[in-house]
């Protein structure tokens, strides 16, 4: 692991990962291997197109880190692609269908006539039918579609982060059907994933990613409700590290929210204190991403302990992907303050609480949401006696709509 992107960069500003599509992308993969459907014309067309669109909005927007708007998963119901993109490649897989009430977990279970219902019962899930694992006839292909944005990105001259689920957080949802798992012990599955996953990243590693973002390990969900498990926990230690090994000269950012499938939000009770030890210590990785607009930053005092000593970056949610408002930058330059008051500006990352493009958003509001946070960043650096960086989207000079007054040539000449 190493400081690549964000290095001697002071209050670095990104986002999550996924961002809405623009109107006219509507091609899917649907399973198939991104190299047959790059032959179909009018997939290669729209999905290179649509990555230069999103990373030209976030270097537009003044973002210091790019991403993909994970463009490369599916347009389905609440986000499911996020999950389901590794699991339609993956060996050892067939048939989906829905868990059952014996094995799916309780925490899914909600009264019929909620949205979250409907979405956890539209969902399908494939049996695990062998040993899970990299399929080489149908690779996930991460590092070409990292190549794809970055190259888009070229001119602009910033990092492309890259973003997956963490392999763990799958097995959550899979029921075995194998000889090769235990229907309720699912530590070999987890694992056989996690070494599954570390293929595909230590490819997008060696292709010249700077910048791997591994989403949702479970460890914050088992140390919340199920403490108890402190085995479990700690085997998802080593899991979360088997997962990310070899990953030497890239930095390796790890996500944490509390879930967002079509934007909705799933737990009420939610709560990382059991959780900082170990994604402060015991996680490999550079940069820890946590939710925190969505609580009001209720929990940033859990930093205090570790103000003076932290060896990660904490990259901090100051603004929400479930609200309506585009903030004003001097709010969120308020919340930044609040963060500063626990974690040091050469530590705090700005981003938001999760991803944009988990259906449910759409990219106007999106791209204003975005801006907020590093023109809320430069007023913060003028206070701290550092020099602001540009914000194309803020430029006066660049601005697409400019009043009559100041183009006297074409326009009717002002009143007064």
């Amino acid at each position: 692991m190493a400081f690549t992107a964000t290095k001697d960069l002071i209050l670095p500003a990104t986002v999550t990962g996924s961002w809405p599509r623009p109107r006219w992308y509507t091609q899917n993969l649907w399973g198939r291997p991104l190299d047959t459907a790059m032959m179909d014309p009018w997939f290669r067309e729209q999905f290179s197109d649509a990555h230069a669109i999103v990373v030209s909005d976030q270097a537009r927007a003044g973002l210091d880190i790019l991403t993909t708007g994970d463009y490369h998963l599916d347009e389905d119901v609440a986000g499911r692609s996020w999950h389901h993109y590794p699991l339609q490649r993956w060996k050892g897989l067939e048939h989906e269908e829905l868990q059952t009430e014996k094995t799916r977990s309780p925490l899914l279970s909600y009264p019929v006539g909620t949205m979250l219902d409907s979405i956890y019962k539209t969902w399908r899930w494939p049996r695990v039918s062998g040993k899970v694992e990299h399929d080489p006839k149908n690779p996930l292909e991460y590092a070409k579609i990292w190549r794809i944005a970055q190259q888009a990105a070229a001119r602009a001259g910033r990092p492309v982060k890259f973003g997956t689920c963490s392999a763990q957080v799958l097995a959550f949802f899979l029921d075995s059907h194998s000889k090769e798992y235990d229907l309720v012990d699912k530590r070999q599955l987890i694992w056989d994933m996690a070494e599954a996953m570390n293929k595909e990243l230590r490819q997008l590693a060696a292709s010249g990613c700077q910048v791997i973002q591994v989403e949702e390990p479970t460890l914050h969900f088992m140390a919340r409700y199920n403490p108890e498990q402190k085995e479990f926990i700690n085997f998802l230690v080593d899991a979360f590290n088997r997962e990310i090994e070899g990953l030497d000269d890239v930095e390796v950012w790890i996500h944490t929210c509390w879930g967002n499938p079509n934007m909705q939000k799933v737990f009420t009770d939610e709560s990382y204190a059991n959780s900082m030890e170990l994604y402060l210590e015991r996680l490999k990785g550079d940069v820890w991403t946590i939710e925190a607009c969505e609580n009001d930053f209720k929990e940033l005092p859990l930093f205090k302990p570790y103000r003076n000593s932290l060896k990660k970056k904490i990259a901090v949610g100051v603004i929400s992907h479930r609200t309506l408002q585009a903030d004003f930058p001097d709010v969120i330059a308020s919340r930044i303050r609040r963060c500063l008051e626990f974690i040091p500006a050469d530590k705090l990352v700005l981003s938001t609480d999760c991803g944009f493009g988990r259906q449910g958003f759409n990219r106007h509001l999106a791209f204003y949401k975005t801006v907020g946070i590093p023109m809320a960043r430069n007023i913060v650096l003028k206070e701290l006696g550092l020099e602001p960086r540009y914000v194309p989207a803020a430029d006066e000079k660049l601005a697409w709509d400019q009043l009559p007054d100041y183009e006297p040539f074409t326009h009717l000449r002002p009143l007064g």
